[in-house]
């Protein structure tokens, strides 16, 4: 089901009105996120997803690249000179500072980078799929709507283990080290719970395109 998040451009569910330009979709590790962007993609809709320009700041041989290298060491590094993003997360997710420093260095160009491409589209809807979400995305990439799904700790632990094969100290130390589920809902106007079946979730997401004229 879906609802007013109370964010704050307030009840956006039920008084909206004009095109939709810009619609962040947040959502933290097992809620469905990537669920709802692969949808919104079938349906030809223009999507932006931050872990793929997370992906292009940290290419080999970016500032981004070599800022992490002097911060946390070579360690950091495949044999191919790139970064070995599953040692990161296992060094990063054990330790709240290390998740900080790394966020430090590397969302102010993810940020740069997703307002460019945004900036670029000419398109009546694009949706930019956020994680990490932060009140300063609003302005920094001019957001109209931010939607954000959301399911309990509990589901999104057995999703990851069950589903991803994710090991479970792993998997409760990456939920634990993000917002909490009252925290992205009070940053966001439309609320979708994720806390049933992948269909019931889509039907969630297609009453709020009809509602906006994209379905």
């Amino acid at each position: 089901m879906f609802c007013d998040g109370g964010g704050a451009l307030g009840n956006r569910c039920s008084d909206y009105g004009g095109e939709v330009k810009r619609i962040a979709l947040a959502g933290g590790i097992g809620a469905g996120k990537s669920t709802v962007l692969e949808h919104l993609r079938s349906l030809g809709l223009v999507t932006i997803d931050a872990d793929d320009v997370a992906r292009e700041v940290v290419a080999s041989g970016s500032p981004v690249l070599r800022a992490i290298v002097d911060a946390f060491g070579a360690g950091v590094l495949n044999e191919a000179g790139e970064l070995d993003r599953a040692f990161v997360a296992s060094m990063v997710f054990a330790r709240p500072e290390n998740v900080a420093r790394l966020n430090a260095l590397t969302h102010p160009a993810i940020g740069r980078e997703m307002r460019r491409q945004i900036d670029e589209l000419d398109a009546a809807a694009v949706f930019v799929a956020i994680p990490l979400l932060r009140p300063s995305h609003r302005t920094d990439l001019a957001l109209d709507e931010v939607w954000a799904v959301l399911t309990s700790p509990e589901v999104a632990l057995e999703r990851l283990t069950s589903l991803r094969e994710m090991d479970p100290t792993d998997a409760v130390a990456r939920i634990g080290a993000q917002m909490s589920n009252g925290e992205r809902a009070a940053l966001a106007d439309v609320v979708i719970w994720n806390d049933g079946s992948p269909g019931a979730l889509l039907e969630s997401v297609d009453a709020l395109l009809a509602e906006r004229g994209l379905a």
